[in-house]
Parts: C-alpha cells; structure tokens; sequence
C-alpha cells in the first residue's frame, strides 16, 4: 500500500478521533460543573452520592466504562441496541469519565475564590444565580484553565481507547493497515497526528488565557 493510499483510509479515523472529543467536550464541560455543584452541595447525602459516583470513574479504568456501557443494555436487560450506539456509548462513556475529572477541577475553582467576592456582590444586590455566573465564574475558568489543559490533552489521547469496542477511528484504522501491511508507518502517521492536534489544542487554550488577562 502506498503513502497516499494510507493516509486517503485514515483521514476518515481522523474524522472520527476530531468528533469523538468535540463531543465529548460538548458534553462532559457542562456535566462536570453540575457533578461539582452536587459535590459541594449542603445536603449530606447527595454530596456523598457524587463524592461515590467520583471516586468510581476515577478509580477504574476509561476502557472498562467504556465496556461496560457499550456491554451493559445487552447483559443487564437483554437489549440489543443498533448500529448507532457503538459511537453513542464512546461519547456516554467518555462524558462520564471526564465529567468526574472536570467536576474535581471546577469544584478547586470555586472552593479558592475569597469568600469577600461573594459578600460584596451580596451587597451589590446580585442574587446568587447572578454573583456565580458573572462575578464568580469568569475568574474560576482563568484558575482552573492550566488544569483543564492538561485534561484536554490527555482526552485527544484518550480517544484511542475507543479500539476496545472496535470504533473505527483513527488508533484502530492505523492498527489495522500497519498488520495488514507488516509496516510501522501508520503509527507514524497516528503520532504525528496526535501530537498536531494537541499543539493546536494547547495553542487554543493559551489564547483563552491571555484574554481571561483582566481578571488579574
């Protein structure tokens, strides 16, 4: 197989790789701030329920999860599910999985603000809904930004994992080009791939930075 042929197969794993983690961005940002409020939530036994749910993702493997809920409507109940749901149980895997991760870094976030931030815009008038999302919350995303970089990277690596329920994306199409070929070449490729991808996800998150600036 020549070069043009290899990466002509593997653009559409690319494809695939780019769409599993906007996804799963798309939906575990948003999850993980909800998991954060229940974890710091003044009702014991819903903070426990999270601090539990937390623990679980983070204690057991990415692929497992991804197992299990791709296994699981089929063992428990005997469900057959379609076509769709090989890529639906990826990004439910993953949402679960980096929300709990996401819920970790927005909770340090909110636990570091000055408890002065919140009395002053008490006494500005704001109501609670309004102190958090436009006082509080712009200046937890500039804190918690270097740690939330990381995760993401560690997401666009992570999308490999997607081969364990045999999801054609991009580790999987390099895998089965390089046996078929007896050639090292497609992880080249995938490497290359990855390591682009991550430079311009780190680029991106640097500009956030810079313009989150002001909150100095």
């Amino acid at each position: 197989m020549n070069f043009e042929t290899m990466i002509s197969q593997m653009t559409g794993g690319m494809t695939e790789t780019i769409g599993i983690f906007a996804w799963t961005l798309v939906f575990s940002l948003p999850f993980g701030l909800l998991i954060a409020f229940g974890r710091m939530s003044k009702y014991k036994w819903l903070s426990t329920i999270v601090k539990l749910y937390i623990s679980i993702m983070r204690g057991t493997p990415l692929m497992l999860q991804l197992l299990v809920v791709f296994f699981g409507p089929y063992y428990l109940f005997r469900i057959s599910m379609g076509g769709s749901w090989r890529f639906i149980s990826i990004i439910i895997g993953f949402t679960l999985n980096y929300g709990a991760y996401f819920a970790e870094i927005f909770r340090s976030g909110i636990e570091s603000m000055p408890i002065g931030q919140y009395e002053a815009a008490k006494l500005l008038g704001y109501s609670r809904i309004q102190t958090f999302f436009m006082i509080i919350f712009p200046q937890v995303i500039k804190r918690i930004l270097p740690a939330m970089a990381n995760e993401i990277i560690t997401l666009v690596k992570d999308t490999s994992l997607a081969f364990s329920i045999a999801y054609m994306e991009m580790f999987t199409i390099a895998k089965q080009i390089a046996a078929a070929n007896t050639t090292f070449v497609p992880f080249v490729i995938a490497a290359v791939f990855y390591y682009v991808f991550n430079l311009l996800v780190a680029g991106v998150i640097g500009l956030m930075e810079k313009k989150l600036n002001y909150y100095h």
